[in-house]
């Protein structure tokens, strides 16, 4: 077993290391198109696992490495990042997404006449912008939930027109 494992587990790490590296560079450029997200994210199992056989196939060879100082430093040193990287960088952790989320469900909710008053817009002028943008809202006691529903992308769709309509 060990040997037909040895013959495909660097390959394994190999491809989907490949894989990893390029998808990553490119979501960190804002670069990435089509599936290049999603791969990143469910193919990385592949470079898990993979890297899991490859340790198990090689395992004295690793366990030899791993003994000397210099591997124990750089391994402490990403465990530390490790550890550090769950530590929130601002008061409210992951919250900051939640409020602004809380907030948009808020001015989806309220009707037009109120969504008006907080953004400071005249509310047939916001009325007239969304029904442009193919929103068919007939008067300000609506809200865009009314029209829009549940849905997220047209919600959002009608929240940019709001925004935008200045």
């Amino acid at each position: 077993m060990s040997l037909s494992l040895y013959k495909w587990a660097t390959p394994l790490v190999a491809g989907a290391f490949l894989l990893m590296a390029t998808t990553g560079v490119l979501m960190f450029f804002h670069l990435d198109t089509g599936l290049n997200k999603a791969a990143h994210e469910w193919l990385g199992w592949v470079f898990v696992i993979g890297a899991a056989f490859h340790i198990f196939s090689n395992f004295p060879g690793f366990k030899k490495k791993m003994a000397k100082p210099l591997s124990i430093g750089i391994a402490g040193i990403f465990v530390t990042l490790l550890l550090l990287s769950f530590i929130p960088l601002d008061k409210g952790g992951s919250n900051g997404k939640m409020i602004a989320g809380a907030a948009m469900n808020s001015l989806a909710s309220a009707p037009i006449s109120v969504v008006a008053q907080v953004t400071h817009a005249d509310p047939q002028e916001l009325l007239a912008a969304l029904n442009a943008g193919g929103m068919s809202i007939s008067s300000a006691d609506m809200s865009i939930n009314d029209v829009v529903g549940q849905n997220p992308e047209l919600r959002m769709k009608a929240l940019s027109l709001v925004f935008n309509q200045k």
